[in-house]
């Protein structure tokens, strides 16, 4: 049983079209994920204050490519959840520029599950 409101998480959200190596998925979800939390800090300090006290709980989910990325970013908007677009800098794998995954929250897990619910786990 938490000992907190609501239970706090955050969500990467990535394409599985790109056939990024290992290395280069993991650099992109640490992207998201340090980029949405410095967002969330500043625009709902509450949710990063509880999701840091929360064993900051991070779940990675795939979607088939960029409309559908941004179709999840969007619904994500609606709801008033804090994004993170990352572009990749296009110095090894990628094209410059090229999207390559969201980051969502932290924020509470019911909110985002509205959104996130349905995809695959990576």
């Amino acid at each position: 049983m938490s000992l907190f409101k609501y239970d706090y998480k955050q969500v990467i959200v990535v394409r599985s079209d790109l056939k990024m190596s290992k290395g280069k998925l993991a650099v992109q979800v640490a992207h998201a994920s340090v980029s949405s939390f410095y967002k969330t800090l500043i625009e709902k300090p509450e949710y990063a204050k509880e999701w840091l006290n929360n064993k900051q709980p991070k779940v990675v989910v795939k979607v088939s490519g960029l409309k559908e990325l941004y179709e999840v970013r969007d619904k994500a908007d609606e709801l008033g959840l804090i994004t993170a677009v990352i572009q990749d800098a296009g110095l090894t794998e990628l094209p410059p520029g090229t999207v390559t995954c969201i980051g969502i929250g932290p924020a509470p897990k019911h909110i985002i599950d509205e959104v996130t619910g349905e995809l695959k786990l990576l």
